[in-house]
């Protein structure tokens, strides 16, 4: 059939609005503490909701939700045309990341840019796109008089700081979701932008801040050096008990998982297709030997195996303002990445255990952290299994591919443990050259588009399992 929402209507339709709001720096409350007195976050939010408002869905309900002292979530309920049960929720963030660093000549966090067929701006991919996707999509089903259940689209404000404010906000909305069947996160990757890509399983991840702290103020390394134990050798016998200081291998046991089978097998079928999909896309320079085997062993490592990364040092001086002295105290932000399995909560006790017991001599060692639960996507029912095969198939020409990805969606491990026995289909738009959390981000607008058609397929999909009765397929349950 042909396609519902075009390259050109996507465009025509989000772009404006989709430049509009890569304009404004709504970071995330991580990386603005004052994001209610900045107003960066309300003014994503309105943006956002106006265009809800005006696309033009048959007695959609736009709200936006408050709560004290938490950022907005942004809520479109769209009621049913077709069979009047279940509930389809349609998840997607308006928080974005910092800068982080210089970008490309020509580009910029907060201008936005388009480029052929990408547009770049912080936040455009991850994850502005995503109300613009779901709603694109449904008021295509719509206008061709296609039936759908009830659809709510969830856009939150704090996913990129652990989705910090989310459970408050599901907490207010539980009576109000009703009984949900299907929930579309629309903030995943895809290896490729050939296919629609089906996430599987997302890392879960604990970030800590940890402090070293031995004078009080700093000294002439003159006097203090080779007497006062430095903070950074301090921070790096921490760090190795974490982290093995040559392999990277993560050392407690507890941080690891057995992979399933079925996991490894899917892998192997990916690099059979791809070759090395997960070092394809990597700016590493000349040289560098990347961790892993082959293809499908970097794809395990990516998905199902712990990992630790420093994204932050404080406390330490810039090059040009280096002096002779031993510093007072270093600060760290680390990123560990946890297997799908792995309890955040544990592993988030375990790593600040690791890292202030014991103090090398006597140093004083501080630590906090947040943390989050991976996910695991349950095996797809026998309609969405077709109805992802046939959304692929349709919109992109080719069959559907299967992958776990190595960030982390709160979201869904939180609906997965409310709404148990719900369906899930995790997809995106984060592929090559993307560059979600770095500089250059970007949004392939083909692919965006395609998503729309995606949304529509499966969105129809799930109303004709509705009203041929979920008793038609229960138990047709099949691992994609």
């Amino acid at each position: 059939m042909p396609r519902r929402v075009s390259d050109e209507a996507f465009v025509t339709a989000a772009l404006p609005t989709l430049e509009a709001y890569a304009r404004i720096p709504c970071l995330s409350p991580n990386f603005d503490a004052e994001w209610e007195t900045t107003g960066h976050l309300d003014a994503a939010t309105a943006l956002l909701e106006g265009w809800a408002r005006a696309v033009g869905l048959r007695d959609a309900s736009v709200t936006v939700r408050r709560l004290p002292g938490r950022t907005p979530m942004l809520v479109v309920d769209v009621p049913p045309t077709g069979p009047d049960a279940g509930t389809v929720v349609l998840y997607g963030h308006l928080d974005k990341q910092p800068p982080l660093g210089d970008w490309a000549d020509g580009l910029g966090p907060f201008e936005p840019v388009r480029r052929g067929d990408r547009l770049y701006a912080r936040g455009v991919a991850d994850d502005g796109y995503a109300i613009f996707v779901a709603l694109l999509g449904i008021r295509a089903l719509e206008r061709e008089g296609t039936e759908h259940a009830r659809c709510v689209v969830l856009i939150e404000a704090s996913e990129e700081s652990s989705s910090s404010d989310l459970e408050a906000h599901l907490d207010e909305l539980q009576g109000e979701l009703g009984e949900v069947d299907l929930l579309i996160c629309l903030d995943s990757g895809a290896l490729t932008y050939d296919r629609l890509w089906v996430t599987t399983s997302l890392r879960g991840t604990v970030n800590v801040t940890v402090t070293v702290d031995v004078l009080q103020h700093g000294v002439h390394s003159g006097v203090a050096g080779g007497v006062v134990p430095t903070t950074f050798r301090i921070l790096r016998e921490l760090l190795d008990r974490l982290e093995h200081p040559r392999t990277g291998e993560i050392l407690p046991i507890e941080l690891h998982a057995k992979i399933p089978d079925a996991h490894l097998a899917a892998a192997g079928v990916v690099a059979r297709d791809l070759g090395d999909p997960a070092a394809a896309d990597l700016p590493v320079l000349d040289g560098v030997r990347l961790l892993g085997r082959d293809g499908a062993d970097r794809l395990i490592r990516r998905t199902w195996e712990p990992s630790l990364t420093v994204i932050g040092i404080g406390g330490v001086p810039a090059p040009p303002d280096a002096g002779n002295v031993v510093l007072p105290s270093t600060t760290a932000v680390l990123n560990i990445r946890l297997p799908p399995t792995v309890d955040s909560a544990a592993a988030a006790k375990l790593v600040l255990d690791a890292l202030t017991d014991a103090p090398p001599q006597g140093a004083r060692v501080t630590a906090t952290e947040i943390h989050a639960d991976g996910w695991v996507s349950p095996p797809l029912e026998g309609w969405l299994r077709d109805a992802v095969r046939d959304a692929s198939s349709q919109a992109f020409g080719k069959h559907p591919g299967f992958v776990g990805e190595g960030g982390s969606i709160p979201f869904l491990a939180s609906l997965a443990q409310r709404f148990p026995g719900v369906q899930f289909l995790a997809t995106g738009v984060l592929g090559p050259g993307s560059n979600a959390h770095g500089p250059d981000e970007s949004l392939h607008l083909p692919t965006a588009a395609k998503l729309c058609d995606v949304v529509a397929t499966v969105v129809a999909a799930h109303a004709g399992w509705r009203r041929t009765g979920p008793a038609v397929s229960a138990g047709d349950v099949a691992a994609a």
